[in-house]
Formats: C-alpha cells, sequence, structure tokens
C-alpha cells in the first residue's frame, strides 16, 4: 500500500459539540432500527402478504447488507470521503424508510430492508471515522466514543420497546417512518457540521480484495443465520459457510499482492487492531445472545408477551447507557487493555447466577439486577474494544479501522445467537416444556459466561500495551 496522507482541518469545540450531536443521533437511529422491527414481524407478515417461514428475511436481509457490505464502505468512506458517504447514507436510509412504511407486497419491504441494511453499512463506519478524527487521541476521544457506544447500546434496547408500542399504539409503519425526520434533520445539519478529510493522493479502490471480502462476509452472515434458524446440520449452511473459508482465505492471499490492499495486511498485525476485534466480536456475541436465552426464558417458561419482555430489558438499557457513561472514567484510570479485561470478568460474574433461574416469576429480581450488571460491563468492555481498536493509526486508516470494528460487532450479533440457539436445542433433547427450555437456556448460559472468561484471558495475555500506557 502506499503511503498517503490524509488533511483534516481542525474542530474548533463549539463544532465538535455539533459534530456529535449530527454522529450520535445517527448512531442511535441505526442501533433502533436492528431491533425495532422485531416484536412486530407477524403482523408485518399478515399485512404485506408475506408467510410465516419467510418472515426471517425481514431481519436477515438487513443483517446480510449490514455486516456484508460494511468493510468495503469502511475503505471507500477512506479513498472517496466520510462526510460524502455519510450523508449518501443517511440519504439511502430515508428513502428506504419511506418505502418500507409504504410497503404493500414482500417484494417492496424485502427490498427496503436490503436498502436500509447497505444505508447502515455505510453510515457506521464513516460515522465513527468522522468521529474519531474530529477528535484528539485521549480523553476527548475516549469520551466521544463512550457516549456512541452507551447511545448505541440504549439504541438496541430502546427497538425492542419501541416497535412493540408503535405496533399496538399506531402501525408497524411507524417503525419505518421514524427514520425520516431524523434522516433530514442529519442531512440538514451534516453539511455544514461535518469536517470533510481528504487523501492527498487518489488510490484505487482493491477490486478482487473488495469481491472476496464483501462475497466471504455474506456467505458467513447467511451461513450463520440459516443455522440459527435450522440446525449446524442444514445443508445450505454448510455450503455458505464453506464458501466463506474460501472466500475469506481467498481474500487474504489477494491482499498480500495488491498495491493498495483494501485491508493493508500490516495493520491487521497490529495487535491493538487485531485482539482489540477479537474482543470486541466476542462482547457483542456474548451479551446479544444473552438476551436471546433470556427472550426464551421470558416467553417459554413465564409466559411473557413480546411487548412484556421487550420492557423486561430496560433495566439491562439503562445498564449499557450507565456503562457507556462510565466507560471514558475507567479508561483513563486504567488504561484501555485493563478496561476490557474488567469489563468481561464483571460481565462473566454477572452471567453466572442466570444458571439460577426457576419457573416462578419471582426470578425475575434475579435477573433484573444481573441484566443491569452486565449491560454496565459489557458496555465497558465494548468501549474499551472501540478505543482499543482505532488508536495509534493515522487518519487516512480510520475508515479501515472502524469498518474492521463495525464488522466486529456484525458478525458478533450474527454468530452469538445460532451458536447459543444450537447449545440449548442440543440440552432440551427435542422438548420444549418449561423445565425442558429452562435446562437449554442455563447450559447455554454457562457457555456464553465461559465465553466472557475467554475474552479476558486472551485480552490480558494477548493484547500488548501501547506506548505509555496499558
Amino acid at each position: 500500500m502506499s503511503v498517503v496522507g490524509l488533511t483534516t482541518p481542525t474542530v474548533s469545540p463549539s463544532r465538535q459539540r455539533l459534530v456529535l450531536l449530527v454522529l450520535l443521533t445517527a448512531g442511535f437511529t441505526l442501533a433502533v432500527d436492528f431491533s425495532i422491527l422485531n416484536v412486530a414481524l407477524p403482523t408485518i407478515g399478515q399485512d404485506v402478504g408475506l408467510p410465516l417461514a419467510h418472515l426471517q428475511w425481514i431481519a436477515t436481509a438487513f443483517a446480510l447488507c449490514a455486516a456484508g457490505f460494511t468493510l468495503l464502505f469502511g475503505r471507500v468512506a477512506d479513498l472517496f470521503g466520510r462526510k460524502r458517504l455519510f450523508l449518501i447514507g443517511m440519504a439511502v436510509l430515508g428513502i428506504a424508510s419511506l418505502a418500507g412504511g409504504l410497503a404493500t407486497t414482500p417484494t417492496i419491504l424485502i427490498a427496503a430492508r436490503i436498502a436500509q441494511g447497505l444505508a447502515t453499512a455505510a453510515v457506521t463506519p464513516a460515522a465513527l471515522s468522522l468521529l474519531t478524527t474530529s477528535f484528539p487521541e485521549g480523553p476527548l476521544r475516549e469520551r466521544a466514543l463512550s457516549l456512541n457506544g452507551a447511545l448505541m447500546a440504549a439504541g438496541f434496547t430502546t427497538g425492542a420497546i419501541l416497535g412493540g408500542l408503535l405496533t399496538d399504539i399506531l402501525s408497524w409503519r411507524w417503525a419505518f417512518f421514524i427514520n425520516i425526520p431524523v434522516a433530514a434533520m442529519v442531512l440538514l445539519l451534516g453539511p455544514h457540521t461535518l469536517v470533510e478529510g481528504r487523501p492527498k493522493d487518489r488510490l484505487r479502490l482493491d477490486v478482487w480484495g473488495a469481491l472476496t471480502a464483501t462475497g466471504g462476509l455474506l456467505a458467513l452472515v447467511y451461513g450463520l443465520t440459516r443455522v440459527g434458524e435450522t440446525s449446524w446440520t442444514d445443508a445450505h449452511a454448510l455450503i455458505a459457510l464453506a464458501a466463506a473459508v474460501v472466500l475469506l482465505v481467498s481474500f487474504l492471499l489477494v491482499e498480500r499482492r495488491v498495491q493498495d490492499a483494501l485491508v493493508p495486511l500490516p495493520v491487521l498485525r497490529r495487535p491493538s487492531v487485531r485482539w482489540g476485534n477479537v474482543a470486541g466480536l466476542l462482547a457483542f456475541a456474548t451479551e446479544t445472545s444473552l438476551v436471546f436465552l433470556l427472550t426464551l426464558y421470558l416467553q417459554k417458561v413465564l409466559g411473557y408477551s413480546p411487548l412484556t419482555t421487550g420492557l423486561s430489558f430496560a433495566v439491562l438499557g439503562i445498564g449499557t447507557v450507565l456503562g457507556g457513561l462510565v466507560a471514558s472514567k475507567v479508561l483513563s484510570r486504567i488504561g484501555s487493555r485493563k478496561t476490557i479485561v474488567t469489563g468481561f470478568v464483571l460481565q462473566a460474574a454477572a452471567t453466572v447466577p442466570l444458571v439460577l433461574l426457576g419457573t416462578s416469576s419471582s426470578w425475575m429480581v434475579l435477573l433484573l439486577i444481573t441484566t443491569f450488571v452486565g449491560g454496565v460491563a459489557n458496555l465497558i468492555a465494548i468501549v474499551g474494544f472501540m478505543v482499543t481498536a482505532t488508536s495509534n493509526l493515522p487518519n487516512e486508516e480510520q475508515g479501515l479501522a472502524t469498518g474492521l470494528t463495525t464488522m466486529s460487532q456484525q458478525v458478533g450479533i450474527t454468530m452469538g445467537i445460532p451458536v447459543m440457539s444450537a447449545i440449548a436445542t442440543a440440552a432440551m433433547h427435542g422438548a420444549d416444556g418449561p423445565d425442558q427450555v429452562i435446562n437449554g437456556v442455563t447450559t447455554a448460559i454457562w457457555v456464553n459466561a465461559g465465553l466472557c472468561v475467554l475474552g479476558a484471558v486472551l485480552t490480558g495475555l494477548l493484547l500488548r500495551p501501547a506506548k505509555g500506557g496499558e
């Protein structure tokens, strides 16, 4: 890869506040989109004529594009302009949301979700790289990333609650329409607020790297999603996962030979990038899959409705917001490596007591307390991962770095649920009574806690501290 400088004008404190407003608003909205439709899927299927067997494609179409294209768009942001890609992505999000809200056929609805996923893949790494280049490395950036993590976590939880409320009170269509005024506000303020950093030399996009990386990620996400819907023996899932391995290995071979690589291999050799992203993948995989397991418990064992289940996770949402807010203080005191380790250890300690859950609703007290603590711990680990994986890199590689962190997030979210689902299903031995569900859920919770411990061990042993810090 040729060395390319990136000119990024200095951002004044007053403009930094506006930058935060624009970027955090966009990030929160995209996080809401991940979960806002989940509780409304049966109603949506009835209204647009989508059979029950194909309902999952409303979520899968979004997840495939959001995860599959994020690495490509992260690098495109570096090469052709982060501000430009961010604004284009928000415009696509607004148009897609309007189309989805007005959809009367499955084809239009799925197309709208695909467009929303592509918008997410473009906006998320572009927004993160705009944020990291608008704030100098150190306490200011750490506080900005902490706020970003807090609002994104709040968005996931808010989406589940808001989706149920909108569907019950108004219509599921408002789950789409709600994005339109947000996109309009961002498009109004963004051009005058965000600062574009432009490369001094124009590079060529690594086409073969883009094709193999995007194809590999699409195959990986599809295979994992298929596993979650069927089983690990499903032929389509196994073919997709095998194709993912072939394409991703081909991607690494391509990157060794091209001059302007999509992902320069020296960047991946940095411990902060490599092990930081491993930690991020585990952080997202464990917490999102735990929510899935507890959803099974709340609905299959305690008999809660989807809306009540969503409201039960409000305490978790509060915990994640608090975790995001205190993470910068933890980082400034103990450094990023110890922050990640501390987050994982606390998350494991909060997860283990959940194996005691029983068939009585009195166990909700334990669930609420432990998920609150686990939410705080998880966000501390996530903010530590974000700071670690984007630090000590030049501005011209921030889009790549944030593309990698976004990819770790998306793949972690996608990977955790089918893995934990398979473990829980195997422990249930084909039965779905309350006792069998509890047995399956608690078995998977043990594994979930073990992955938290693994994240702490790998980070503590393999993540080398940067110069001058932990």
